[in-house]
């Protein structure tokens, strides 16, 4: 079996186990069992070179009232693979800005979501080791549709694909062939 064939049985495996739980109308949460220590898994979190090799570049201040600028390249994580039409709109540079509303390094880290204003939606990330591993559990609350929902469930889950790759060492799948599977079973999924 070659390495990219590896890579996909292994995201597809641990995916398969790994859908999103509706919490409320308006929450969705993950959890992933990462290869640790705390600290590294923290670093991809927060360090925008490491963040950048599954979701997104861009600086972080880890502050309560610091400012958030995460620049999305999907096409970057895309392994040269075309774009399909449906995210075409997402192919070039997209910043996503946000406030930092509470961080407790290596533990927790939540900020506001595609905006500043009080309307925006919020995701948390909290860390708990667990042995060698560590437990990581993403929030994303204040989804306004069901449209959001669907959207925000196929992207953490497909970039969170790419996070359990890069932390075990494993060649990423394309964002783009991860993101049309999975928005299309959340759609299935999800209570119209």
């Amino acid at each position: 079996m070659n390495q990219h064939a590896t890579a996909q049985t292994s995201a597809g495996a641990f995916a398969a186990d790994g859908y999103g739980t509706r919490l409320s109308p308006d929450t969705l949460r993950f959890e992933r069992l990462l290869p640790g220590p705390v600290e590294r898994v923290w670093a991809y979190l927060t360090e925008p070179e490491k963040r950048r090799r599954w979701m997104a570049d861009g600086p972080m201040e880890l502050a309560p009232g610091g400012q958030v600028d995460l620049v999305f390249r999907n096409g970057e994580l895309n392994g040269g693979q075309p774009t399909p039409e449906r995210f075409a709109k997402y192919e070039g540079e997209h910043h996503n800005q946000g406030v930092v509303l509470a961080c407790e390094p290596n533990r927790l880290l939540r900020f506001s979501w595609d905006g500043c204003s009080a309307g925006a939606s919020e995701v948390t990330f909290e860390l708990a080791p667990r042995g060698e591993k560590v437990l990581l559990t993403v929030t994303h609350q204040r989804l306004a549709s069901r449209d959001a929902m669907l959207s925000v469930a196929g992207g953490w889950h497909s970039h969170l694909a790419l996070l359990v790759e890069e932390l075990e060492g494993h060649e990423r799948p394309a964002i783009w062939s991860l993101m049309s599977r999975y928005v299309d079973e959340y759609d299935a999924r999800l209570p119209k």
